[in-house]
């Protein structure tokens, strides 16, 4: 059993190995350049993708921004969903935090 575990581990090492011992596998790439495709957006969706390609900081600043307002906005969401239903997840809910 532990004969064929062993053999088993190795060749499920070596397959992963397989491709980088690929002949199209080539050389590791030394410049890359990352930018998103504009030509078929519009609107909002431009406007981010251009950010992206101009300024990452202020492109991670607002997805953090538009994150964050999406959390709050489901949290609410489900607040008035759950306190609806008949299940009140306030701070009358009867426990004390310390």
């Amino acid at each position: 059993m532990v004969k064929k575990l062993a053999v088993g581990s190795l060749v499920t090492a070596l397959s992963c190995l397989l491709p980088a011992w690929a002949w199209a596998g080539g050389g590791a790439a030394t410049e890359l350049v990352v930018v998103a495709d504009t030509r078929a957006l519009s609107g909002f969706n431009f406007y981010l993708a251009t950010l992206y390609n101009q300024d990452m900081w202020i492109f991670a600043t607002w997805a953090v921004v538009i994150t964050s307002a999406l959390g709050v906005s489901l949290g609410l969401l489900m607040d008035l969903i759950m306190s609806h239903v008949g299940l009140d997840l306030g701070k009358s809910a009867g426990h004390v935090e310390h």
